[in-house]
């Protein structure tokens, strides 16, 4: 992720919007673009991409809660995803999961206060014969337990 300035101007916004307008179905590779450049998509990219793509802030809001990997606010340096599918539920995520928020005092989504860790919930990694599962940034942990959960959190910095 290549962060331009954490509050992007106008001019910066502009220029990914235009860059993707040519593209056949722009709008999701213009958010996609948003959140690469500064790490969330922002509020202030909103009307631009509205007015641009003739679309209303609904639809635009629609899209943009749709999928769960755009953000409205930037993401700490680690990302840790917990494993929300069944199979990991069975196996104890739910209640991991729910203690691991209880003790760092976040809501899914997000992001400790010193800004090292945001915390999201992913439904599947594809380990369910491991599970629960969980994924620091791109690496993917099995068996996860509280012990193992606190040792990443403490290698993430959180």
């Amino acid at each position: 992720m290549t962060l331009a300035t954490p509050h992007p101007t106008e001019t910066e916004i502009s220029a990914i919007i235009e860059a993707h307008l040519p593209l056949e179905g722009p709008l999701l590779p213009m958010l996609h673009a948003l959140q690469e450049a500064f790490g969330h998509v922002p509020a202030a990219a909103h009307a631009a991409i509205c007015d641009t793509l003739n679309i209303t802030k609904a639809e635009l809001h629609g899209v943009i809660s749709f999928y769960h990997d755009f953000r409205d606010a930037p993401a700490g340096r680690h990302v840790v995803k917990i494993c929300r599918a069944e199979a990991c539920q069975a196996m104890g995520g739910a209640a991991l999961a729910e203690n691991l928020l209880a003790k760092l005092g976040l809501d899914w989504h997000g992001t400790t206060r010193n800004g090292v860790v945001t915390i999201e919930p992913v439904y599947c990694l594809g380990l369910c014969a491991c599970a629960p599962a969980a994924m620091v940034d791109d690496r993917v942990v099995g068996r996860v337990d509280a012990a193992k959960l606190d040792k990443l959190l403490a290698e993430a910095g959180a």
